[in-house]
């Protein structure tokens, strides 16, 4: 009769297990919470057009209430200024007129940013209720002006200067109107009016690529065998995904097979890395491209708030991981066709191609009889405990040859 002893864990141990999860829960809290809790704009590139005094006050005014928020950029007219709203280069502009009665014009861009595209419209009700109060301003001085001509009038009619005409009434000064106009140079699709559409995307994209890369590592043995997994999920992930965001959702514009390229390159560029992690260092390369991908570049990635929302430089960092790269590039190919896309794609692509060589070296390591793929030897260890159990003998007698009888003993 044999007795069977249970190994309680120690409960110091446990409750610092307990304690050391929850510094982890708040680590994660603050990875995923930190960008919109400490979201700020600075220095939001915004285009200016028009005569040099007008602009110089308008940058005058800018400087003392924006706080720093908006860095303006002049240019020679509004075509130029919807020439860089287009390119990407900025966020809106200023469009002002050459006379003083014409009405000054603010250019925005809501599919680059919906939360700048409404600062620039607060920022064009400032300009309205700073027009209106020129006009009161120069209220008085007009009726002032209207009552001295009224008051020469009549007395000239008092002392006979006036020809016998009867002095005419003085009529009120007419207010000259002038209305700040908006006009919304790319504005997002009616499919995705709120672009929310396009910024929830992004996490599950990171997310995709990151459990494709876990779940080939833990199924398939064979750095090469993975990296071959590893394209073909990317191929057929970003078929998957551009139909599902473009044809279901609405939330991908533009070409739908350049969509379906770039995701499928972000996808490879979240994956490849942890397969090629896990070739060189086992199974630990999943717990660092998780905590790469998922902890430090999605919060830095920018893919619902601005760039220069983000706390120098983080968010000029982010665009150097996928997260952000694959962020821009897809908000660039459905609403920015002129927009530069090489940087990201390059980024992408550097990424993928860097996973790709980690796993070639885990292979040739493993070929030059340097230490195994920690898969593979993971495998090797458990096939030799399996071979050890009871019962193992039999799995390893040899298979009788097909369509042969196995020989009569004795």
């Amino acid at each position: 009769m044999s007795s069977h002893t249970t190994h309680r864990t120690p409960m110091g141990r446990a409750a610092g297990i307990g304690a050391a999860l929850s510094l982890v829960v708040g680590v994660i809290l603050l990875a995923f919470a930190w960008p919109s809790v400490t979201a700020e704009p600075k220095d939001l590139p915004v285009g200016v057009a028009g005569p040099d005094a007008a602009v110089a006050q308008v940058e005058e005014r800018v400087a003392d209430e924006a706080e720093g928020a908006i860095a303006l950029e002049r240019y020679d007219d509004r075509d130029a200024a919807v020439a860089a709203i287009e390119a990407r280069e900025t966020y809106g502009a200023i469009v002002l007129g050459d006379a003083p009665t014409d009405a000054p014009e603010v250019l925005v861009a809501t599919a680059a940013s919906p939360a700048v595209a409404q600062n620039l419209r607060g920022l064009a009700a400032e300009l309205q209720a700073g027009i209106d109060e020129q006009v009161r301003a120069a209220l008085p001085e007009q009726l002032q002006q209207v009552l001295s001509d009224a008051v020469q009038a009549a007395i000239a009619q008092a002392t006979g200067q006036g020809g016998g005409t009867p002095p005419v009434a003085p009529s009120a000064p007419e207010l000259p109107t002038i209305t700040v106009t908006v006009t919304d140079v790319v504005p997002l699709a009616d499919s995705d009016p709120t672009g929310s559409g396009l910024a929830v995307a992004m996490f599950p994209l990171v997310l995709g690529g990151m459990l494709g890369g876990i779940a080939i590592s833990l199924a398939v043995i064979g750095a090469m065998r993975r990296v071959v997994a590893v394209t073909v999920y990317a191929v057929a992930g970003g078929l998957v995904l551009a139909g599902i965001l473009q044809g279901w959702f609405g939330a991908l514009q533009g070409d739908y097979w350049l969509n379906a390229a770039a995701i499928a390159l972000a996808l490879a560029a979240i994956a490849a890395p942890i397969t090629g992690l896990v070739a060189l260092m086992g199974r630990a390369g999943i717990g660092v491209g998780a905590v790469l991908f998922v902890l430090v570049a999605n919060p830095i990635s920018a893919a619902a708030v601005p760039v220069q929302f983000l706390a120098e430089p983080w968010g000029a960092i982010g665009q150097w991981f996928p997260p952000g790269a694959a962020a821009t590039l897809l908000r660039d190919l459905s609403y920015f066709p002129d927009a530069p896309t090489a940087f990201p794609w390059l980024v992408l692509a550097t990424w993928a191609v860097g996973g790709i060589v980690l796993s070639l070296i885990g292979h040739f390591r493993t070929a030059g009889g340097a230490e195994p793929d920690a898969e593979a030897a993971h495998a090797d260890e458990e096939l030799s405990e399996a071979e050890r159990q009871p019962g193992a003998a039999i799995d390893a007698e040899p298979d009788v040859p097909a369509g042969r009888d196995a020989a009569p003993v004795g």
